[in-house]
């Protein structure tokens, strides 16, 4: 599974040049922790987050009040290509304890992955997922050849047919199904009647 098939989007985003308040009413009205910052030519150039907003009302010493996003963005914002891992991209969110990433297509933003993306996506039922990895498998190798089980988002693929290369395509379809944690694709007979749910 990739950044693509977890992110949000389209993606809601600022200027430089908007006002403090108008970002921070923005955050509360959607919902959001962050707001990606995209420039006049539409290059990423910095995110504003919660945090971001706290720290300039509330700062170590005296200083004046952001009055533009601007001025208390944090940039250079981390990003992530559109292809990243989300494995990858998990441990890099829990490491650096970020709550958002912008997701980036050839240096374009396209997405943001945020923590509720990923619960979103955890949170999808086995049964739901057995579901749909049969529904991808149909598609390659029919109806016949597979037999599915998930549990707690792991999938177990038995295969009819002695094919290494047929087991490598759906280990990774399966994989790129939302939710799914990791695939596993093994030689055996399948048994309809005993296929589990």
């Amino acid at each position: 599974m990739r950044a693509r098939d977890i992110m949000s989007t389209p993606v809601v985003t600022v200027t430089p040049e908007t006002p403090v308040k108008t970002a921070e009413d923005m955050l509360t009205r959607h919902g959001f922790t962050a707001l990606p910052v995209l420039d006049a030519d539409e290059r990423l150039v910095g995110i504003v987050t919660e945090m971001d907003f706290v720290a300039d009302r509330f700062p170590p010493e005296p200083k004046p009040v952001g009055r533009r996003v601007t001025d208390v963005m944090t940039t250079p914002a981390r990003t992530v290509d559109v292809d990243t891992d989300v494995a990858q991209l998990a441990r890099m969110m829990l490491d650096e304890w970020v709550r958002s990433i912008p997701v980036l297509d050839r240096g374009r933003l396209i997405g943001i992955v945020t923590r509720r993306d990923f619960l979103r996506v955890l949170s999808r039922s086995d049964q739901v997922l057995v579901r749909d990895v049969r529904q991808r498998l149909e598609i390659f190798g029919g109806p016949e050849r597979w037999i599915v089980d998930v549990h707690d988002g792991e999938v177990t693929i038995l295969d009819r047919f002695d094919s290494e290369q047929d087991r490598q395509v759906a280990t990774v379809l399966a994989e790129g199904v939302p939710g799914v944690i990791r695939a596993h694709c093994y030689v055996g007979e399948v048994e309809h009647h005993g296929e589990p749910a």
